[in-house]
């Protein structure tokens, strides 16, 4: 398209030209252009009233929906009555206006599967999923098999949470993709072959692939499989960065935010400038700065776009202003907290007895819907009930914290994210371990078989609470499970890093340098780290330089003393760290950072730290 635009604007008075110009343009998603092409079509050939149609369709692409709707009263053919109609339909519901919508479908033939579609599309945005696919099935029954009604069943199984269904929808859109259209290259670029763009031609958006690609990753997101969700994205036919569609840069952008955020804001602060903004980049952009601890953005991205925070979910809205109040007034942050909290567990009450209900009517169906509704409501209670219990903890509060959760048990108690940080605040208080291994335990059980998906803090806590429990062999025992595993893995794949075992042994020994015990905690975090080229990383260097740290602090107030071959280990340990860290940073760039660390370039390195550290031991021991 971008070549032929060149060629036709060399004839900006031929019909012929302008009306292709026009075309190209409306292809490559520039609808301003397209909109001034056909406006000089209208001026100069009056008689011909699709050049209206596609005048009033380009500015309603371009969000230009008053004046879109004003261009298409100006079309005068009875013949084209019903195509006006559809194209009124539509600026009416982009504009969601969802009852001018609907008078304006019901005007069209009944018998009209476009009809059924767009009843369809008027569910959908009323939330009435079940009702949606139907219609969808019916046109798709009258008008055959269409890639797009297909993909819009899926999204109706999607929204209704039933998952196997939509994906069943996404694989038939996708093998026919790839069995009529093998030149669009779908999944070459995850196979690591360099492919060219296939550019936004028709018939790639005829194939629907783009979309189903899309909702496929959602999927994969939603149940956690982050690595599947970012290979949907890259099984896409290829397209460079400007020829990609706003929901796959928006896709981009969240699901390969833990390993490029700064790349990953950008697209969404691109995003939030355009007209065809995905509804959902100005939540995900707020709380992914929440996420990221950078509050003054997130009050600047919300003061800059109040008309934005209209069409948000007011409990979202409602968090995001308490956290944001919450930086400069804990107190007021906990008061919204504790209002919006009630408020949430009102409505988990009132969903609870509907379940109860249907139960004891027997309505299964009823039931389903009341339970997914129940679980979207506790989703969003959870948040609330952290970010409470966050001001206390900030604090190193923890009966305050212990309290808050007890109050949430009634609703939480089965939650997997409510149980983990109940464990944690009960190993923080150092003195309710027994109760902290009855948390920790059913989620390490739960995944026995794959235990290095637990996360290693999780396994060193429960580690350390049975050992301050005298339960040292339940302890071994976990360790023996965590060592086997590493070894299996490091087998199938001996470039990996693996640090589990690792962490586990650096908390405990941390533990025993807590105590006053540094001969026997630095011995543990000095073995913990062999072999140094597997085990020195930046999140293993930051526990073991705090046990040195505190080992030097003690000797030089002369409230220690260690036997000389303990010092002589830990210079060696020092001096392997300087060995085997100079490609081991010590601090990451924070995402939206502008300025490179220029400070610290050439001591971010372990083998830096290392060395200042041995200099201090050697200056402190006075070797």
């Amino acid at each position: 398209y971008q070549r032929r635009v060149r060629e036709y604007e060399s004839n900006p008075n031929s019909r012929a030209a302008l009306s292709l110009l026009g075309y190209c343009y409306y292809q490559l998603g520039d609808y301003d252009s397209a909109a001034d092409c056909y406006g000089q079509l209208i001026q100069l050939f009056p008689e011909h009233e699709q050049y209206k149609i596609y005048y009033s369709q380009s500015l309603q692409k371009g969000c230009e929906y008053e004046a879109a709707m004003k261009a298409s009263f100006t079309v005068d053919s009875p013949a084209m009555k019903e195509k006006v109609v559809k194209l009124q339909a539509a600026i009416k519901y982009d504009e969601d206006d969802l009852q001018g919508a609907k008078s304006m479908v019901e005007q069209c033939a009944s018998d009209d599967p476009d009809t059924e579609n767009n009843l369809g599309c008027l569910l959908v945005k009323e939330k009435r999923y079940s009702e949606a696919s139907k219609k969808f099935s019916s046109a798709l029954n009258v008008k055959g098999y269409q890639a797009h009604l297909s993909y819009n069943i899926a999204l109706c199984h999607y929204y209704m949470k039933q998952y196997a269904l939509a994906l069943k929808h996404i694989a038939d859109i996708i093998e026919k993709g790839i069995r009529e259209h093998p030149e669009l290259s779908v999944g070459m670029q995850t196979e690591g072959i360099d492919v060219r763009s296939v550019g936004n031609s028709a018939t790639l958006h005829e194939t629907a692939l783009v979309e189903a690609f899309n909702l496929k990753a959602a999927i994969e997101y939603q149940l956690k499989n982050f690595e599947g969700a970012q290979e949907a994205l890259t099984d896409m036919p290829p397209r460079s960065e400007e020829e990609l569609d706003c929901v796959t840069l928006h896709n981009q952008a969240l699901m390969n935010m833990d390993a490029a955020p700064t790349n990953g804001f950008e697209k969404l602060q691109f995003l939030l400038q355009q007209n065809e903004c995905p509804p959902e980049t100005f939540g995900n952009l707020l709380l992914l700065y929440i996420k990221h601890q950078y509050y003054g953005q997130a009050a600047d991205v919300m003061a800059e776009n109040t008309h934005l925070t209209f069409k948000m979910d007011p409990y979202l809205y409602e968090y995001l202003d308490a956290i944001i109040v919450q930086q400069s007034s804990p107190e007021e942050a906990f008061k919204r907290f504790e209002d919006i909290a009630n408020r949430h567990t009102l409505n988990l009450r009132k969903i609870t007895k509907q379940v109860q209900e249907c139960r004891q009517n027997n309505d299964e169906e009823s039931v389903k819907k009341a339970v997914n509704e129940y679980d979207e409501a506790l989703e969003k209670y959870i948040p609330v009930l952290m970010a409470q219990t966050k001001i206390y903890w900030d604090k190193s509060n923890y009966n305050m914290v212990e309290s808050i959760f007890r109050k949430s048990v009634e609703f939480c108690n089965e939650h997997d994210s409510w149980k983990l940080n109940v464990a944690h605040v009960l190993f923080m208080q150092e003195s309710k371990y027994k109760e902290a291994i009855g948390f920790y335990e059913p989620i390490v059980k739960k995944h026995y078989d794959n235990i290095l998906s637990v996360s290693a803090i999780v396994l060193a806590n429960l580690c350390v609470s049975y050992i301050m429990t005298s339960q040292n062999e339940e302890a071994e025992e976990l360790m023996r499970k965590i060592e086997k595993e590493e070894e299996q893995m490091s087998y199938e794949d001996p470039e990996r890093k693996i640090y589990h075992l690792c962490i586990v042994n650096l908390v405990i020994g941390t533990l025993y340098c807590a105590k006053g015990n540094f001969e026997f905690g630095i011995t543990r975090v000095i073995k913990s780290m062999e072999p140094y080229s597997k085990k020195l990383g930046m999140d293993t260097w930051h526990y073991a330089k705090r046990c040195f740290l505190g080992l030097i602090e003690n000797l030089a107030k002369h409230m220690i003393m260690v036997r000389d071959v303990v010092v002589q280990d830990c210079i060696q340990f020092l001096e392997h760290a300087e060995l085997y860290g100079k490609q081991v940073t010590c601090k990451i760039q924070p995402p939206l950072s502008s300025q490179v660390m220029h400070e610290l370039q050439g001591k971010n390195t372990v083998t830096y730290e290392a060395r200042l550290l041995k200099a201090l031991l050697i200056q402190v021991c006075d070797l």
